[in-house]
């Protein structure tokens, strides 16, 4: 039976909604969270009004407005540049209106938001005199100048179009056509009053198109400039978009009040009631009257095409307003990608490209077809409450940590009931996996064993106090401790952290962790702090050293809590008989002391005893000693006798008791289970 045509259109629709790459967004003013995607730099801020102010009424000053996350601006079928289209709303006021100021501002395409080097005056803070020209550039700007500066400006007030230099491919004084028959008006860019622009790209015919009109007059259809070029061999694969501006011997005020961006199609409308207003300092005041003037003086034909622009602008954008609008949370990492990608990295997510599976999904290897990169995928089901809000915490925290020894995020993807994580692939697993199943992948030496247990303490130090927030990772085991290809440790999964501000207290929050890494406070206090961080640590270095888990409930009674059976052998004088039998004597006894010893001072009861991540990095690096003090007599058996004798001894971790409990049970939610190569 054959299928009615309506349903093959809604069938093709799905698809071709399911693998579009268009990116869109759009900033009626700048107020509230809607600044969290905008990256500021040098002299630009946000005023209290909600406008993007990009510089002052300071000489000789840049400032740039970026969005914050990069753009892919290629077609990933074509390798050619992708179409895009910019409308925004802007005001450059002049510090004295009769004598004019400079210079004027840019929307840009850079490789990067900051633009090392470039200039004020003429640059625009884009370029500079040592660079302006080169091909290396990869700049792509529409300038909106105030001064005529370089050698081939045509006046004081012009738009052109730059091509990886300031000295334009095409330009034209500011001004617009209200209509086919009507002639040329032009527009004074430095009046202090909102014009708004669109600056189009066609990728088929290879045109750009640059369009300015007063803001209440409808975009005109004739455009002021339309010049050919082939952006594919100037852009980058991905992108920075935004504005950048400067002043020089005189200043100008430059003002953006509202931005729109959309690739692979039309930048949606911006409305015109809901833009960020001017601010009116005193030096600008005959600016704003000037402003008045001229907005009195539109004609009756003007207000009633605004009236029909306002009501198509309210129809579109209640149309876009639930069409690929991204969510705060998204914004938090670097790079989106394209689900048909992932899709084809994985071979369709195959089962033979899985590499373990856990409580919210499976990673699967990958190789990018772009770039050829090994990768793992962590695939979520969207339709688990507690898994969106891993996906989101990874976001939140590791897409913006950077430190050799985490895991590094590339990126996520979101699609219909799928959330994605793309991690860099580890061709070694995880520690855990190496340690209980060596026969896969042979046994660690001491001296690997030892590197990786440094490496996981700096990274913890890093997380705990070389960071801007302090961040608890609160699942710290052998699990997700994963090995790179020269077996260096990265510290994964970091779906169950918790992230607060230095000097501030951990809140109160679910218990969860891992059985035999959870600190005991947890069930009383349900505080999750670096404390806790440290207790994990401390059954970590024990694990290593001994190749076996925190709880073995195979093992003998008096062998089941490994931390009790490393006291008892110490306290025997003969710690050494607990160390890992695989390794057949083939260590450096002073080191395994020190890692046996450390654990269980990390795996102290009291949290206030435990040392800081920075104390044990000191201690395994051969900084600082183990305090002569410390004797297995202090230390506690689990569930029975607290402190020996908590006044007369201090260990000098913090203030608090020196004794020490080898118990790691503290009740509370065991985390999902561990994926099979560790979790990412």
């Amino acid at each position: 039976m054959a299928v009615p045509s309506p349903i093959l259109f809604f069938f093709f629709f799905l698809i071709y909604l399911a693998y579009s790459d268009n990116t869109q967004f759009i900033f009626q003013g700048f107020k509230g969270t809607s600044t969290a995607n905008l990256s500021l730099n040098r002299d630009s801020i946000i005023t209290s009004t909600g406008a993007i102010r990009l510089t002052n009424f300071t000489k000789k000053s840049i400032g740039r407005a970026f969005y914050s996350l990069p753009l892919r601006m290629f077609d990933a079928h074509s390798q050619s540049a992708s179409s895009f289209s910019t409308n925004f709303v802007f005001a450059i006021v002049p510090l004295d209106p009769e004598s004019g100021g400079g210079h004027g501002f840019a929307f840009t395409i850079a490789p990067s938001k900051e633009l090392p080097g470039a200039r004020y005056e003429n640059y625009l803070g884009i370029l500079s005199p040592k660079n302006n020209g080169n091909l290396s550039n990869h700049i792509f700007a529409v300038e909106f100048d105030t001064v005529r500066g370089l050698a081939n400006d045509i006046n004081g007030n012009h738009v052109g179009i730059d091509i990886n230099s300031m000295n334009s491919t095409v330009s034209k004084t500011a001004s617009y056509y209200a209509n086919h028959t009507h002639p040329e008006e032009v527009l004074k860019l430095e009046s202090g009053t909102p014009i708004q622009a669109w600056i189009e790209y066609d990728a088929t015919q290879k045109t750009v198109n640059v369009t300015i009109s007063p803001l209440f007059v409808p975009k005109p259809s004739r455009p002021l400039l339309s010049t050919r070029v082939d952006l594919s061999h100037i852009l980058k694969d991905t992108m920075y978009v935004g504005f950048s501006a400067a002043t020089g011997k005189l200043a100008d005020s430059h003002y953006i009040l509202g931005w729109s961006f959309q690739m692979n199609g039309m930048a949606p409308t911006l409305n015109p009631s809901r833009l960020a207003s001017l601010p009116t300092p005193e030096k600008s005041e005959n600016a704003r009257k000037e402003g008045i003037k001229i907005g009195a003086g539109c004609s009756a034909s003007t207000l009633v095409l605004l009236v029909i622009v306002v009501c198509i602008s309210m129809y579109c954008l209640q149309r876009l307003k639930y069409k690929d609008v991204l969510e705060e949370w998204e914004l938090q990492c670097s790079h989106r990608f394209a689900y048909r990608d992932l899709f084809k990295a994985t071979k369709g997510f195959k089962d033979s490209e899985i590499l373990g599976s856990g409580g919210f999904g499976c990673v699967y290897k990958g190789v990018l077809p772009t770039t050829k990169e090994e990768i793992a995928v962590k695939k979520i089901s969207h339709n688990s409450r507690q898994g969106i809000k891993e996906f989101i915490m990874e976001i939140a925290s590791l897409g913006r940590m950077k430190h050799k020894h985490l895991v590094h995020l590339h990126g996520w993807c979101k699609r219909i009931g799928d959330l994605l994580l793309v991690y860099d692939f580890m061709p070694n697993g995880s520690l855990g996996d190496i340690l209980f199943n060596h026969k896969k992948s042979g046994i660690l030496s001491w001296e690997q064993r030892f590197r990786i247990l440094k490496g996981v303490a700096s990274a913890l130090l890093y997380l705990h106090e070389e960071w801007e927030q302090v961040v608890v990772h609160r699942d710290v085991k052998a699990n997700n401790v994963l090995l790179d290809a020269d077996m260096s440790a990265r510290l994964g999964d970091f779906g169950l952290a918790r992230l607060y501000d230095h000097g501030k207290e951990a809140c109160t929050t679910h218990i969860v962790g891992t059985l035999g890494y959870m600190a005991p406070e947890l069930s009383r206090t349900g505080k999750a702090t670096t404390h806790c961080d440290v207790f994990s640590y401390g059954a970590l270095l024990l694990e290593v050293a001994c190749g076996r888990p925190p709880i073995d409930l195979n093992a003998t009674s008096n062998q089941a809590l490994l931390s009790e059976w490393v006291r008892e052998c110490w306290a025997a004088g003969c710690i050494l008989e607990a160390a890992d039998p695989k390794l057949e004597n083939n260590y450096v006894v002073e080191e395994m002391e020190l890692v046996m010893k450390l654990g269980l001072i990390c795996c102290q009861k009291m949290p206030e005893a435990r040392p800081t991540m920075r104390q044990v990095t000191c201690y395994l690096d051969g900084i600082d000693l183990l305090p002569s003090d410390i004797s297995p007599e202090y230390l506690s058996v689990y569930g029975n006798k607290l402190f020996a004798d908590s006044r007369s001894s201090s260990m000098g971790f913090g203030g608090g008791s020196s004794g020490i409990s080898c118990g790691t049970m503290g009740g509370g939610v065991i985390s999902s289970g561990s994926l099979k190569g560790g979790r990412y």
